[in-house]
């Protein structure tokens, strides 16, 4: 059923209601402008339903998103991905880039619960302040197999054998057990926000379903597939400057974030149908197109049309995200007759063959970039324009691939396996493919079978994406380093270069930027010549946002940030 179709049909809007009752005392939570509505609920729908609140499983962009509302870390990524302060104020790096010391706030508390009522005879909802030994358990409980994290990773084979230590109250310090260049930006991860242990100690596994945290919001209710609620933090520690004048040379105030007082999460599990209720404005926005209604919104040139302008506005920004095309060239194949894509000419031929450009163009409204240089995608230090101009879409040269690769002559079947959704692309892959002789069966799987099986290397040719869990290349280049061979590690292909693995471990002694950028430039380029992988495209992520709402902005690791929104009264 298309897009135009379902907007025709009567859908009862209110099978969904907004499960709210707030009742809010704010006199003492900072100024709002006067054009503000002073109870003003920001709502957003998330399709795929939140697990857990708990940020030791904060793995999935739902589940990240509702946790970064109510947790905070020690430092933080801004618009531009730079670091910033958060719970830390600042800190130091020793000369061997080995160890961490971290000068805490003084500022800041967990959200008020009775679960800090046991020193006190007074039944009041209590609050405490963060301290040093607060971010040693919950460094601690990431890396206890017991609590099973998916974060586990970011500590193992880094961290020293005495890891994290309390100095004193205001004072933390983590040691490594050897340099690791991107250490400040994998703890900008909610894996490592900070908790309470008294809530771990009352609450255990139901923590994620009721959790303390220090964020701007606090939780208040979670009706089951219905509606998730958080109510703003009137204590919380971040503040912003407001200025008198246009030139911002006066300060006048500083207000106390968040400008919100609650948020509210749906959970409609259909994008046709929660597209309805944004055009409706029962939500604030949306994130994201379907192919099956994207037309409809947007022109081809990727802007807003017309007719929607008066509604809502788009914010298009670098996401990064790198859809591609895998082989699997296990050495254990290298013989094999059965495979025969462990040929690297017939792999050439694939990387050369596809018009990168017109599947941005006709399938994505001009959303997102043609992924001609490279693995590393645009905005991170090793992203390499120069590769384009030598791996760009060549049918010609391709066809010379295709014949070196003696797959003519064999007439092998090649199946390449998907999902439902990127099934537009594949087809269109499809046919460049056919256009150079090239034969390609197409085999859509559920999304959690082709991982397994990729994962477990039963597939020889697969799609895949790769989106940055922090901003650094190395962060790409490790999914093609031997040692990282899947099912235990990223290394999906089980790709194996041996200059390729010198080049990956000698970056995190490299202290020069510069020279970092070369290895990883080396790097990309090695990958693009043997090709176990074919970029396809750099992703954009799209917001379509109601006019109403203000100040919302977004980073190329695609957060949710509603520290300060401000939502127009009507």
């Amino acid at each position: 059923m298309n897009f135009k179709t379902i907007f025709k049909r009567a859908i009862d809007f209110n099978r969904f209601p907004l499960l709210i009752n707030i009742v809010l005392v704010l006199s003492s939570c900072g100024s709002h402008n006067q054009d503000i509505d002073p109870r003003t609920v920001f709502k957003y729908n998330t399709d795929n339903g939140i697990t857990s609140l708990d940020p030791a499983f904060a793995r999935t962009q739902d589940n990240i998103w509702a946790t970064s509302q109510l947790f905070n870390g020690l430092v933080q990524l801004d618009s531009h991905l730079l670091i910033q302060p958060s719970i830390a104020k600042k800190w130091d790096i020793s000369t061997d880039g080995t160890v961490y010391r971290f000068y805490l706030r003084d500022d800041v508390f967990f959200h008020r619960s009775k679960i800090f009522n046991k020193y006190s005879s007074e039944k009041v909802n209590r609050n405490r302040k963060v301290v040093a030994s607060d971010f040693v358990f919950s460094f601690n409980r990431i890396m206890d197999e017991a609590t099973a994290s998916p974060g586990a990773w970011i500590f193992n084979d880094k961290v020293a054998k005495n890891p994290f230590v309390a100095i004193n109250d205001s004072t933390l310090e983590i040691n490594l057990s050897k340099p690791f260049p991107a250490f400040l930006e994998l703890l900008t991860m909610p894996y490592c926000f900070v908790l309470p242990k008294e809530a771990i100690k009352a609450y255990g596994k139901d923590f994620g379903r009721q959790p303390v945290g220090t964020g701007p919001f606090m939780f208040s209710r979670w009706n089951e597939e219905v509606k998730l609620i958080f109510l703003k933090n009137p204590l919380y520690f971040e503040m912003e400057e407001a200025f008198i004048n246009k030139d911002e040379s006066k300060l006048t105030s500083k207000n106390r974030l968040p400008y919100l007082d609650a948020i509210a999460i749906s959970f409609l599990d259909d994008k046709q149908t929660a597209f309805l209720e944004f055009l409706q404005g029962k939500l604030d926005f949306f994130n994201g197109l379907e192919s099956s209604f994207k037309d409809e919104i947007i022109e081809d040139d990727g802007t807003l049309k017309k007719k929607y302008r008066n509604q809502f506005t788009t914010l298009v920004t670098p996401f990064l995200n790198t859809e591609y095309l895998a082989f699997l060239v296990d050495d254990t194949l290298k013989h094999s007759i059965t495979h025969p894509l462990y040929n690297q000419n017939l792999r050439l031929a694939i990387q050369l063959a596809i018009n990168k450009k017109a599947i941005i163009k006709h399938l994505r409204n001009n959303i997102g970039h043609a992924a001609d240089g490279g693995f590393v995608p645009i905005g991170l230090l090793g992203y390499s324009p120069a590769l384009a101009s030598q791996w760009g879409y060549n049918p010609e040269k391709a066809k010379k691939y295709l014949n070196a690769s003696n797959w003519l002559k064999t007439k092998q079947k090649i199946t390449l396996y998907i999902t439902k959704d990127y099934l537009d692309i594949c087809l269109f892959v499809q046919k460049d493919l056919k256009a150079i002789g090239l034969d390609v069966t197409l085999e859509v799987q559920p999304a959690s079978f082709l991982k397994e099986q990729k994962s477990n290397t039963k597939l020889n040719f697969f799609r895949g994406s790769w989106i940055a869990d922090y901003p650094d290349a190395e962060n790409y280049l490790a999914c093609f380093y031997s040692p990282n061979f899947s099912p235990n590690g990223p290394n999906y292909t089980h790709f194996k270069n041996s200059y390729y693995d010198q080049l990956f471990e000698s970056i995190f002694k490299e202290t020069d930027i510069m020279a970092r950028q070369i290895k990883y430039q080396k790097m990309d380029s090695i990958l693009m010549a043997e090709s176990p992988v074919v970029p396809l495209f750099y992703d954009q992520s799209i917001r379509l946002i109601h006019n109403r709402v203000k100040n919302m902005s977004n980073n190329a690791s695609n957060s949710l940030d509603l520290r300060r929104v401000k939502i127009l009264a009507p």
